[in-house]
């Protein structure tokens, strides 16, 4: 009997010792799984955090330029040896002749040729083009002296931002140790700094590091955007509109969103060939312009707001439109009035991707020609122009050391146009969002 009795006791216990490790082994299991998760997160965020440290680290340097304090005599010998003030020869008189007397002034003691090229080279090529901006604006002041500040050049800027070491031989570096004797003269008297550089963010395009801006590749991605945004979102709006709530469901329609689903992952560089060959070749619209470059950014980024738009409208509860057309109201004005107010929000959603996407975007306006080389600040649609993202390809691909710093620094400015574009979105989102 007490045999007989002790089994149900004992298979019982047994039974509670499984499960108890089996849910012992699950426990472990889930730990693990969170455990993870958590990791993958970490990674992330920091290798997100490494990218921006490293292009913080590598681009806030160019916020800052080197700068020569020069005492300039205005000779009006070389600036208008007529008298006349004639505008042709005051634009067209060597000014860097005043850049070089003035560094001779600094520096009396340097002798030769060869020796007088290295104390010229410490100053930028566009301190000649200041002077030149100066005495055309006002010609007064030809046969004064002044003390201003001009550019140094971007070997001087790199030695200042300890970029270039002093400990390196002489011939594994663009600086002399003569330059750099001058150099620690101009620092020690105070005629030699760092200080805010405006023309980053003033100057268009150049092949000197120091004189290079991105001024004319931010007007151009506003520009493209403009033309992008004023396209797209209209479009893709009503598009959806019409695909959500009026048109019929039959085989065509479903052709339509199977391409337009599609045309969602084609690659963006067969955008570019597309307005290649439609924009340029076909209605001979002009490249590099913000004009060509926004119709080919228009096609890249519909699909997204047509997608976004249709889930958005898809959201709207149908008691909604239920209601409306309870009390009467058409369909259109249930549309209209009812089911667009809610769901804006997410369409504003959908802009914002597309037109994140839209920013970024290098390959199809590569394909345009807006990879060319311009100096010129845009003025319209139709002017030679280029982007911000396509001025960071630009200068990746230059040589010299100072362009290092720019490409960093047009990928924060990139960023900072980014986050000022997104917050705009969000405010009128938020403004247009409304709760049931």
């Amino acid at each position: 009997m007490n045999s007989t009795n002790d089994l149900p006791v004992k298979s019982a216990e047994e039974t509670q010792a499984l499960v108890r490790k089996s849910l012992a082994r699950r426990y472990r299991a889930e730990k693990r799984f969170r455990a993870y998760g958590a990791a993958a997160v970490l990674s992330g965020i920091g290798f997100v955090i490494f990218l921006f440290g490293t292009i913080l680290s590598q681009g806030a340097s160019v916020f800052r330029q080197s700068y020569v304090q020069l005492t300039v005599t205005y000779d009006a010998e070389v600036i208008d040896p007529s008298g006349a003030r004639n505008l042709d020869e005051l634009v067209t008189a060597d000014y860097q002749a005043l850049i070089r007397a003035a560094m001779r002034e600094r520096f009396p003691e340097v002798e030769g040729r060869p020796n007088l090229r290295e104390l010229y080279g410490v100053v930028s090529s566009a301190a000649s083009l200041e002077l030149q901006q100066r005495v055309v604006a006002d010609p007064s002041i030809i046969g004064s002296r002044e003390t201003l500040w001009v550019l140094a050049d971007d070997t001087v800027d790199m030695l200042l931002k300890d970029k270039v070491r002093r400990s390196a031989p002489e011939d594994e570096r663009r600086l002399s140790d003569q330059q750099i004797g001058w150099i620690d003269a101009l620092v020690a008297d105070g005629s030699l700094k760092l200080r805010f550089n405006a023309a980053f963010l003033s100057n268009g395009d150049s092949r000197d590091p120091e004189q290079a801006g991105v001024r004319g590749a931010l007007i151009g991605s506003a520009l493209t955007l403009l033309i992008t945004l004023s396209l797209s979102f209209p479009i893709g709006v009503g598009a959806a509109i019409y695909l959500e709530e009026f048109a019929p469901r039959n085989r065509i329609t479903d052709i339509i969103e199977v391409n337009i689903n599609n045309l969602a992952a084609v690659p963006s560089i067969v955008f570019g060939l597309l307005g290649l060959a439609m924009f340029i070749a076909l209605f001979g619209l002009p490249r590099s312009a913000p004009l060509a470059g926004g119709l080919v950014l228009t096609l890249l980024t519909l699909p997204t707001i047509i997608i976004a738009s249709r889930a958005a409208l898809k959201a709207v509860p149908p008691s909604i439109r239920e209601a409306a057309l309870g009390m009467g109201a058409s369909r259109l004005q249930m549309v209209m009035h009812h089911v667009i107010p809610l769901a804006t929000p997410g369409m504003l959603t959908g802009a914002i991707i597309g037109m994140a996407r839209a920013l970024g975007e290098s390959a199809p306006l590569l394909m345009i020609g807006m990879v060319a080389f311009v100096v010129d600040i845009p003025r319209s649609f139709v002017d030679p122009a280029t982007a911000l993202p396509v001025q960071v390809f630009l200068w990746s691909d230059l040589p010299e050391r100072g362009f290092v710093e720019r490409t960093s620094g047009a990928i924060i400015v990139l960023l900072l146009f980014l986050m000022v574009m997104n917050a705009t979105a969000v405010i009128l989102r938020n403004k247009f969002e409304k709760r049931w």
